[in-house]
């Protein structure tokens, strides 16, 4: 499922969140919000809702391309009611992600 032009948003725990996954190779500083927002919106974006790693049923796994940041990014989010997204968690994409997104860019 993808939305487009949706927003995604931050409250000062979850920023906490926005950090080296357990293979990742750069973590992400926690003031770059703005690069998940880039995410969001990367028109090649992939996007697994419900993510399929989460116990939530509302969780959503996006992965995509910050032009700011210059680097492919996981994001985990909240899904909440009114179809807003909340994040819960960003790292520097790595492994099977990274190779995806690439991959599917070059099959276009």
């Amino acid at each position: 499922m993808s939305h487009v032009g949706e927003r995604i948003s931050w409250d000062d725990a979850a920023t906490d969140h926005i950090a080296p996954a357990p293979l990742a190779t750069r973590p992400l500083p926690t003031s770059t919000r703005a690069w998940t927002v880039e995410v969001v919106h990367d028109p090649d974006r992939l996007v697994d809702e419900p993510d399929p790693r989460s116990a939530h049923i509302n969780s959503v796994r996006i992965v995509g391309y910050s032009p700011t940041a210059r680097m492919v990014i996981t994001v985990v989010a909240l899904r909440d009611p009114y179809g807003g997204l909340h994040g819960a968690s960003a790292w520097q994409s790595t492994g099977a992600a990274l190779r995806q997104y690439l991959e599917d860019r070059c099959d276009d």
